[in-house]
């Protein structure tokens, strides 16, 4: 075998990771769904006592909003129980939060005297819950009414373990102008979150609004830093539960508010994600080979996307002496570069051209994810953040 060819045959391999993750696994997951026929059991007599868990730093602008939102919940609060974990904050996030207390008996607060992390926040706060059904949201997060009750329709199943709903983005009124792509793209995730928990398989919850049952809580790992949603997902799926997704669960977060906050977020996320990934090497290749199947389509073949991305511009140059279409391939990457960055100087200048701002906006976030990896192998990334502006 000559190089030429094997650098074609590795050239078409890397194009493929992109193009199944993107566009054949989202076809795969909903023809799969289409064949499903699982219903699960409904019972609207079923009123589980519940603790709703929220590790907060630093919330003085939305704590309040956010404990509020909960006593409006179409849902009976003698079953509720909130339980607030203050992570060394040093604004008024407690002083505030001890005022609602007296308000609302179902609210309880753990205060914190150090930082440690949102994982060792969670691990104490679902040590002290007494609630059947544990649901974990964030300070930021505003729930629908409904949610609540709504998420929990499918636990009547005993083999079903977890629920996601469903978190829609809006749009910051001092948001950046391309955080419409971005809710453009969160809406192409949420559809393939969709199809997957209707296969039972939900690989990665919704960080705003899911739910376990806490007698499958698995502690989570606090000498490096993981992503939570992620995780209790997976180890959930683990132990052969069903995880669902239900699109009438709704919450509702803003998006960032600048492109550096958003940034910063994303490469956090993507170095927290390889480590959660580490936990659970035997779901590559475990014997539900569809949950496998899942697991590379979904996120780790969109997680080396962007070391793909490199290396097929690499080769599509080296090929370019060898085959005409390399070098198509070549320079149709660098227009795609080209109008990446037009679509940046455009942003600073709040011009708004669709077609060249989701250019920006795909190539922006395999940016982000490569530092992610960068972080994650050298060891850098902290459990310990600032958390998004407000």
């Amino acid at each position: 075998m000559s190089l030429y060819i094997l650098i074609e045959i590795i050239f078409w391999l890397l194009i493929f990771l992109p193009f199944h993750s993107y566009l054949l696994y989202p076809f795969i997951i909903w023809f799969v769904s289409k064949l499903s026929s699982t219903e699960y059991l409904e019972n609207q007599e079923y009123f589980p006592d519940i603790s709703i868990i929220v590790s907060a730093f630093n919330e003085e602008k939305v704590i309040a909003k956010r404990i509020e939102n909960v006593a409006k919940l179409n849902y009976n609060l003698n079953k509720i129980e909130m339980l607030i974990g203050s992570d060394g904050s040093s604004d008024k996030t407690n002083q505030i939060i001890k005022k609602l207390v007296s308000k609302y008996k179902w609210l309880r607060l753990y205060e914190f005297d150090s930082r440690r992390g949102k994982a060792a926040v969670i691990n104490d706060l679902v040590e002290n819950a007494s609630g059947e059904i544990l649901i974990f949201t964030d300070a930021n997060t505003e729930f629908d009414s409904n949610s609540v009750a709504n998420l929990l329709v499918g636990y009547q199943d005993q083999m079903v373990g977890g629920i996601s709903g469903k978190l829609k983005l809006v749009e910051s009124t001092e948001g950046f102008i391309s955080n419409t792509k971005e809710i453009k793209y969160w809406d192409f995730e949420v559809r393939i979150k969709e199809l997957e928990g209707k296969s039972g398989i939900l690989i990665g919850a919704n960080g705003g609004i899911f739910s376990i049952r806490k007698e499958l809580f698995n502690h989570l790992p606090t000498n490096r830093p993981i992503t939570d949603d992620l995780f209790l997902t997976l180890s959930t799926i683990n132990r052969n539960y069903k995880f669902l997704y239900n699109t009438e669960a709704l919450a509702y977060e803003e998006t960032a508010k600048d492109l550096s906050t958003e940034f910063n977020r994303k490469v956090r996320f993507a170095s927290t994600n390889f480590e959660t990934l580490k936990h659970f090497k035997n779901l590559l290749f475990g014997k539900r080979l569809f949950v496998s199947f899942a697991l590379w389509s979904h996120k780790i073949f969109r997680w080396i996307t962007p070391i793909a991305l490199v290396l097929i511009l690499i080769l599509s140059f080296l090929l370019t002496d060898y085959n005409s279409i390399y070098k198509v391939f070549f320079y149709l990457q660098l227009l795609t570069y080209f109008l990446a960055l037009v679509g940046y100087l455009f942003l600073l200048n709040k011009i708004k051209i669709p077609f060249v701002s989701m250019i920006f906006y795909f190539v922006y976030s395999n940016i982000a994810i490569l530092f992610g990896l960068f972080k994650f192998l050298s060891g850098s990334h902290s459990g310990i953040w600032e958390p998004t502006e407000r």
